[in-house]
Parts: C-alpha cells; sequence; structure tokens
C-alpha cells in the first residue's frame, strides 16, 4: 500500500478548482440572477416560492457545473431544470379535494329575514305592551333585562313567589295572543 507523498498539493490543486468553479458559477449566478427569478415567477404564483425553485435548480445546476460543456448555454439548462423542478413539485403536492357525487357540506339552515324578525319583535312588544302595568313589568325585568326572580323581587319590591306566578300568568296571556300565532 502506496501513500501519496504530497497530499497537501492534491488538496490544493482539488481546492483550487473548487474555488474557480465556485467562482464561475457566483458570476453567472450575480449576471443572470434577475433574468432566471422573473423566469421562476412565471411558473410559481407566489415569489416566495419562486425563489426557492430558483434556489433549487441553481443547486442542481451547480452539482453539475463541471458536466455542463457548453457554458454559453447555461440559461436553457437552468430554465430545463426550473420547469423540471417545478414539474415534480406539482406531480409530488397532495390533492386534498376530490369529485364526488354527493356534496360533503351539510346543508346549513337559511338566514332568518331580518324584515320577518322586526316584524315578530314588533308583534312581541305590542303584546307585552296588552299586558297588565305590574305583569309588563316582570316580564321586562326578567326577560329582557335579564333579571333572577330575586333581582326582580327586589326591584319591585315583591316576594319571589309573586314574581313566579305573575310572570307564569302573563306568559299565559303571551302565548295566546292572537298575533304570535304564526311564531309557533
Amino acid at each position: 500500500m502506496t501513500t501519496p507523498v504530497c497530499t497537501g498539493a492534491s488538496r490544493a490543486v482539488a481546492a483550487s478548482a473548487g474555488h474557480r468553479r465556485y467562482a464561475s458559477f457566483s458570476s453567472y449566478v450575480r449576471a443572470r440572477g434577475p433574468v432566471l427569478l422573473r423566469t421562476a415567477r412565471s411558473l410559481t404564483a407566489n415569489p416566495s416560492d419562486a425563489e426557492d425553485l430558483l434556489q433549487t435548480a441553481l443547486t442542481k445546476t451547480y452539482v453539475a457545473w463541471e458536466r455542463i460543456e457548453d457554458h454559453r448555454a447555461l440559461d436553457g439548462y437552468v430554465r430545463r431544470a426550473l420547469v423540471n423542478t417545478r414539474t415534480s413539485q406539482w406531480r409530488k403536492r397532495k390533492v386534498d379535494e376530490f369529485a364526488c357525487e354527493e356534496l360533503p357540506e351539510k346543508e346549513t339552515a337559511p338566514e332568518p329575514d331580518p324584515a320577518e324578525q322586526q316584524s315578530l319583535h314588533d308583534a312581541m312588544w305590542r303584546a307585552v305592551l296588552k299586558l297588565p302595568d305590574r305583569q309588563r313589568a316582570m316580564v321586562v325585568l326578567r326577560y329582557y333585562e335579564d333579571l333572577s326572580e330575586a333581582q326582580t323581587a327586589e326591584v319591585l319590591g315583591v316576594s319571589v313567589g309573586t314574581v313566579k306566578s305573575a310572570v307564569s300568568r302573563a306568559l299565559g296571556k303571551l302565548r295566546e295572543d292572537p298575533e304570535l300565532h304564526p311564531v309557533r
């Protein structure tokens, strides 16, 4: 087994060749980079994706730099690398949508008509206004002001039992109101 006598020299020659390769490649990228980036942007919808695509194509070009015989045709080589890389990305992407006979989305209930809601609101207020003053006050405090039975009793100065019975009678009258029948 023989060992090379001058390993440092062979490394220096290889490093020098690598440096020349790197220098010529980097000068090419500096000179043609903007044009190649425009080509990459024409292949993608997103500018960031275009930059990534160009970097990938330039990496492939750098790896093959020594094998490329005609450096006057580098633009064509890089463009072909751009197109091939983009095609590979497109083929590998995951498709999340599939055609089918039935739509997977559940049907949602249609939004209520604002005019009908306003009409119902007005009918409810007319029905509440027909109640006796004391019952009307208790219904408004309980259901419109959202007070508890105890709070309503405290505001009106009556017992909780009085509030319960008066509200029960008032709700019975509201159920009987002819204007509110279409609601049920």
